[in-house]
């Protein structure tokens, strides 16, 4: 027996790292405290220690039968870093070795930015930010064509659904997180979902530091403050805890190019000249939320290597600037909730038999929003308003929905010799809503007085072989069940009329996944999987609002296959990254969002659209020189055609839009940045860094492209935008000092149905960190 522990030069736990008999399929990798035990014959026998982004490490020892040895490994970084999108090192390394086609993001050197995760994650391969305006508007993640709600967000492999605003990726500093794993497509059984576009982890950090403390500051345009505190400390004899703290605020009073409905002194006739276009401020957009969460608990422990008790206080408030289309103008519209999030987690490796880990994970959200619209005013784009005698700019509500969500998650993990894995998942998650209102009546979106209810569950299984570092392969299968109770509309308008509805789904779902090193630099993944995409809570009950719900959406059913080729040679000091995925789809009850008015309010809703094939491709490639230069982008090519040759089942209506793109996506956009970097600036440790990037999108149209007269119909303009960071890092980061200009062109940038966002604006970032 050979045992010890591997670190590297700068006393990180190398967990990461394998261990291989040279020459043999026999192998072994170190524990979460870096130590590793490897059984072989007596002998004589070279030990090679590999980590992706750290040089290779060969040792040779002689043992005797029964002999036990121990021989320590330190491990040297090479000089590798891609810098920004790091795909090297660590848990990096290991995931974009995995079957599955998916990158990792390292934000270690981007703490000092003043970025969201939203924001760190449009680097990604295939992915696209859309969001409806400033800080805390509605956001959606493009991945590789799928938007919304088929891309399930996970933190500590934790599911977020029912989190609440506070905790949307948009609204997460770059410091929450250590790192970001994004999974395109057919995803790991260990997550236990029902994504079909994939997964997006968030990863905290929770190596054992001692103390640490972490505190940054950040101000710009729009009256925007951002602020964020992260304390924590372990104790030898395992107890451990950690403070979490961030707060965002902004009035989003950026400008906007739009025409006016301009108001008479009689305060009764109106007039619109869609022709004159002023250039003006929004006035009732400001934002503000506040996170605060705790964890307390004990690790390395024989019978738990890490127990945690957590909880989560959040708080927003938010005014409602315009609907879901810029025409419409409020001026008094807003909303605010809060939430409040206990959690448990427990992690055990080798419970009660050797290659048995375990891991359990339940939290309680627990999150109320309050929507007031009662103002008997109707506003325009210059602040002015008319009285109308009727209470409610869009609809007359002063309510307060309650939602209560559980999720609950159960991974084993079983290990069989150095080649076999076996892992089983499930997840359970409940949510229930009820509504009250101050005032007479429901939304006329929803009828309060019928319940609201959702369980789900997904349980899986998959089957891991893994002869060698060359190739591996995974099978899996999932097992999905849904019920559902809520309000079902039975106007032909999709609003009013209510009647109570439930729904229950239950499918099987399978898929396989593997990978080959076709050479040392050139790696295959190719995966397969069928695919089921519950409706989330959003779409089968909407937000009491703006959104409608449909309580009988049927479950998105789909075929999904991606091919990805990597390539990552290095030439001395010269780095090269190179990648390129392949994407198809096959998608039967796509859920859409659409837009429908009725009575003069306009709304969202969300139907099922018989069959979507999605087809593309994504390209990326970066350079670097040592840790001197880096630049690199990514092209992007996404079409989803409707492919439901009939209007309706069961009729022989061909449908129009047959062939035709989805509506209101994007479907060509690349991103690009070039980053230099000088080291020891003004005193040894230091670093000054400047960074260009920027973000290219094609034009698209908002509804159905073949429909309407081409020189007139409403389409989201090409746009090329422009960002420009200067971060300058003292004392190997302990006190970093940042100052970004976005869009430095000031181009007007649209997304969701034309809603413009904001134009040039500057921000400045100040954090310090200490720790052991």
């Amino acid at each position: 027996m050979v045992s010890g522990k591997v670190i590297s030069t700068s006393n990180e736990i190398m967990d990461f790292a394998t261990v291989q008999v040279k020459g043999t399929s026999i192998g072994t990798r170190p524990n979460e405290k870096g130590i590793y035990h490897l059984k072989v014959d007596a002998g004589k026998h070279t030990l090679v220690f590999k980590a992706m982004g750290y040089a290779t490490v060969e040792r040779t020892v002689t043992l005797q039968a029964g002999e036990r040895q121990k021989l320590n490994v330190k491990m040297h970084q090479k000089d590798m870093e891609l810098a920004e999108v790091k795909v090297e090192a660590s848990h990096v390394g290991r995931i974009n070795k995995s079957a599955f086609n998916a990158v990792a993001v390292d934000l270690k050197s981007m703490a000092g930015l003043n970025k969201n995760l939203a924001e760190v994650l449009t680097t990604v391969p295939g992915v696209k930010l859309r969001e409806t305006g400033g800080m805390g508007s509605d956001m959606q993640l493009m991945l590789d064509g799928f938007t919304g709600k088929h891309v399930k967000v996970f933190i500590d492999g934790v599911p977020q659904e029912g989190a609440g605003t506070a905790l949307n990726l948009n609204n997460l500093p770059v410091n929450f997180a250590e790192r970001i794993e994004v999974y395109r497509g057919v995803v790991p059984v260990g997550f236990g979902t029902d994504a079909l576009g994939g997964v997006i982890n968030i990863v905290t950090n929770q190596r054992k530091l001692g103390w640490f403390a972490d505190a940054s500051y950040s101000y710009g345009s729009f009256n925007t403050h951002k602020s964020f505190v992260n304390f924590g400390q372990s104790f030898k004899n395992g107890l451990l805890y950690e403070i979490n703290a961030f707060q965002n605020f902004s009035d989003n009073n950026y400008y906007i190019d739009y025409y006016v409905t301009e108001f008479s002194d009689d305060g009764i006739s109106e007039n619109t000249d869609k022709t004159k276009i002023y250039h003006i401020k929004r006035f009732n957009d400001r934002f503000h939320n506040e996170a605060v969460s705790g964890k307390i608990g004990v690790a390395d422990k024989k019978w738990a290597d890490r127990l945690m008790l957590g909880f989560s206080y959040t708080h927003f408030y938010k005014e409602i600037q315009n609907g879901v289309l810029q025409k419409v103008v409020f001026g008094e519209k807003h909303r605010h909730g809060f939430s409040f999030i206990p959690s448990l987690e427990y992690r055990k490796r080798n419970l009660w038999v050797e290659g048995l880990d375990v891991m359990a994970n339940v939290n309680y959200n627990h999150n109320i929003t309050h929507n007031i619209d009662t103002a008997s005013y109707k506003y325009n784009w210059l602040g002015q308003r008319k009285y109308t005698g009727v209470p409610g700019e869009q609809s007359h509500q002063n309510n307060e929905a309650k939602n209560k969500n559980w999720n609950g998650t159960l991974t084993a993990n079983y290990r069989i010799g150095h080649a076999h894995l076996v892992t089983f998942n499930h997840v359970l998650s409940t949510f229930e809503r009820t509504t009250r209102s101050y005032v007479s009546g429901s939304s006329r979106l929803s009828d309060f007085s019928i319940p609201k209810r959702s369980r789900k569950n997904v349980t899986g299984l998959s089957y891991r072989f893994m002869p060698t570092e060359k190739w591996n392969a995974t099978v899996f299968g999932k097992y999905y069940n849904q019920y559902n109770e809520g309000p079902v509309s039975q106007s032909d308008d999709g609003i009013g009329n209510y009647i109570q509805m439930s729904q229950k789904t239950s499918a099987f779902g399978y898929g396989a996944a593997g990978t080959y090193f076709i050479l040392k630099n050139l790696q295959a993944k190719l995966s397969y999987e069928k695919a089921y995409r519950l409706p989330s809570t959003d779409e089968l009950f909407g937000d009491e609002d703006l959104e409608a719900g449909r309580a009988n959406l049927r479950p998105e059913k789909s075929d999904n296959v991606n091919f990805n080729l990597g390539y990552t040679p290095r030439f001395g000091k010269h780095g090269l990254y190179m990648e390129g995925s392949l994407i198809y789809r096959d998608t039967k009850d796509y859920i859409r969002r659409g837009l429908d008015n009725v009575g003069g309010m306009d709304f969202g809703f969300y139907e099922n659209h018989g069959r979507v094939k999605t087809k593309g491709y994504n390209v990326s490639l970066r350079y670097s020189y040592a840790d001197w230069f880096s630049l690199g982008g990514t092209f992007n090519s996404m079409d989803a055609i409707d492919r439901e040759k009939r209007l309706a089942e069961g009729t022989g209506q061909a449908s129009l839009t047959y062939g035709q793109r989805i509506p209101n996506q994007p479907y060509r956009y690349a991103n690009f940045d070039a980053s230099f970097y000088w080291h020891d600036l003004f005193g040894k440790g230091n670093m000054l860094s400047l960074t260009y990037d920027s973000y290219y999108q094609h034009e698209f149209p908002l509804y159905w492209e073949d429909f309407g007269d081409p020189d007139t119909k409403a389409r989201v303009p090409e746009q090329f935008s422009h960002n420009l960071t200067l971060n300058y890092s003292v004392a190997k980061g302990r006190y970093n000092f940042s100052l970004e200009c976005r869009n430095l062109t000031d181009e007007k940038l649209y997304d969701n149905y034309s809603l413009q966002k904001a134009g040039r604006a500057f921000y400045g970032k100040v954090r310090v960190y200490f720790g052991k």
